[in-house]
């Protein structure tokens, strides 16, 4: 079978059976080939439009030319490796690989030698897809910015790995330890390293030097630091020093290592989920609004899933018609949803976990949970409500929603002051202006308009009021006391009608906690010893 070897160090290259092909003359055609290449999953159409073309006449014709070029750069009579359908683009299929991939598939495997390692930091030292910035496309710099850091983290491991090899020539180790500590110098490893490789050299002066402009240095970053502590072995080397990395970079290397996959619902719907993280599973079911990809930079609750992902294996996905689910589904109903989470579950092959549902999240995981009570080992509730808002609703309170959607549909996506405020007011009441600017282009990444107006119309006929007497499953009810969208009371009651079932309030006034304020610790602090509670 023919082999295509896409390049992305250095300038971006394509080789077939080790032969290198032309490449198209248009900038934007190459980094659209390097980016479906190195981001491995499918991409929607419209995404890779707002990604690449800043609103041209017709972006999606744009869109259409480029895949033209690299169609027959990619494929061969035997291998259809560009996969596009009227919603998504996939770059995949056999005998394709990227070095970048390959390379850090390398690294984690720890079984190599000096003169591999040598010959990857060769490979590493070259800047990834030079040349092909787009500085007119902030998206995609943002993008290429990311994946250059992630490059570069590589290629301070490859240095960890090299200097802590034990075959490693002893005339070689302290320029090595040098080269790693000034490429990473808020390592406390590589701090360490070169302390005591100074100190075996009879470098004295030099070591005493180093150490206190490393206290110094780790002092004003805030690490604990101290010169006298170990040098890491080769095992620990390989893992990421994630209490000394600025957020930005933890960020990118959790969702490095989270595994985007798709299984397909029983009417053919394709749900995207991830998981990441190891330990005990905790699956949580979908609330509206989620993307898998965007959510671990959500000032809102990114910080909650980063916590609970230290010590658990996290499985998430987006609801069908939001996020990197399909988005043009004819049914979006609550029986809709349970089926999702359903799959989901099935597809990762999990016989026991326990289950976080938010908001309407929770209805679907009380529904889930009274059909297979033998899979959830614990039950966990936020914000949640076990009747929607049609249910025995006054005249007001539907005149009140339908207006909402109506808003919703016309405001989506858009710095509509009048649509925000509904979410300031309701969903997040103490949010900054920047967390409300932030969660405005949040939203319009999700989903449609469309859905947005279906998503607010499902929601209203959710009831599970009569499956709360059969939860049989450890329960905990959480509630912020001061939620302004569905009242504490709500929560006390799904409580008192759970057979056993523990409430907490939190000290919050948001429908949604913000990750920087007291209650989110509590939260993390609270769900965390009810998950290991004996």
């Amino acid at each position: 079978m023919p082999k295509l070897h896409i390049r992305t160090l250095g300038e971006l290259s394509v080789l077939h059976d080790g032969a290198a092909i032309k490449l198209p003359t248009s900038r934007r055609t190459r980094a659209l080939l390097a980016y479906l290449a190195l981001t491995d999953r499918p991409q929607r159409r419209d995404r890779l439009c707002e990604v690449f073309w800043e609103i041209p006449d017709d972006p999606r014709g744009a869109l259409r030319w480029s895949l033209s070029k690299i169609r027959p750069l990619v494929n061969d009579q035997d291998s259809e490796r560009l996969l596009a359908d009227r919603e998504r683009v996939q770059l995949k299929g056999p005998g394709l690989d990227v070095d970048l991939r390959l390379i850090a598939e390398e690294l984690d495997a720890l079984e190599l030698s000096v003169e591999r390692l040598d010959e990857l930091l060769e490979q590493l030292s070259e800047p990834l897809l030079d040349g092909l910035d787009l500085p007119d496309q902030p998206l995609f710099q943002h993008w290429l910015t990311a994946e250059r850091e992630h490059a570069q983290r590589l290629h301070h491991r490859a240095l960890q790995l090299l200097a802590s090899h034990p075959q490693l020539p002893p005339a070689r180790g302290l320029s090595v330890v040098r080269s790693w500590s000034e490429l990473d110098p808020f390592n406390t490893a590589a701090a360490t390293a070169l302390i005591q490789t100074l100190e075996r050299f009879n470098h004295a002066a030099e070591a005493a030097q180093m150490r206190e402009e490393f206290v110094t240095r780790f002092r004003n970053a805030g690490i604990n630091w101290s010169a006298d502590e170990r040098l890491v072995d080769r095992e620990k080397a390989s893992q990421p020093l994630e209490e000394h990395t600025p957020r930005h970079q933890l960020v990118r290397q959790q969702l490095a290592r989270q595994r985007i996959q798709f299984c397909t619902a029983p009417d053919s719907v394709r749900i995207a989920y991830a998981t990441v993280g190891q330990g005990p599973p905790i699956v949580k079911a979908a609330n509206w609004l989620s993307h898998l990809e965007h959510d671990w930079d959500a000032p809102i609750w990114s910080p909650l899933l980063h916590k609970l992902a230290h010590g658990h294996q996290i499985v998430r996905y987006d609801e069908r018609g939001n996020g990197l689910s399909d988005w043009q589904v004819a049914n979006l109903s609550f029986d809709a949803f349970v089926t999702d989470l359903e799959t989901v579950v099935d597809d990762v092959g999990l016989d026991s976990f326990a289950l976080l549902g938010i908001s309407q999240g929770a209805a679907v995981s009380i529904e889930y949970a009274v059909r297979h009570p033998e899979r959830v080992s614990r039950l966990v509730l936020f914000g949640g409500y076990a009747a929607g808002w049609r249910i025995n609703a006054s005249d007001e309170v539907l005149r009140e929603r339908e207006a909402i959607m109506t808003l919703t549909a016309t405001g989506w996506g858009q710095d509509n002051p009048a649509y925000r405020q509904i979410f300031s007011s309701t969903f997040m009441p103490s949010a900054t202006a920047e967390e409300l600017q932030w969660f405005n282009e949040f939203q319009r990444l999700t989903t449609s308009p469309e859905n947005a107006v279906r998503f607010l119309s499902a929601f209203g006929d959710i009831d599970v009021r009569q499956q709360l007497a059969r939860v049989s499953v450890p329960t905990l009810v959480l509630h912020s006391l001061g939620d302004q969208r569905i009242p504490a009371a709500t929560g006390r009651d799904i409580a008192a009608s759970i057979a056993d079932a523990e409430f907490l309030g939190l000290e919050s006034d948001g429908h949604l906690l913000l990750g920087r304020e007291p209650a989110s610790r509590v939260f993390v602090d609270a769900v965390e010893e009810f998950l290991t509670r004996g």
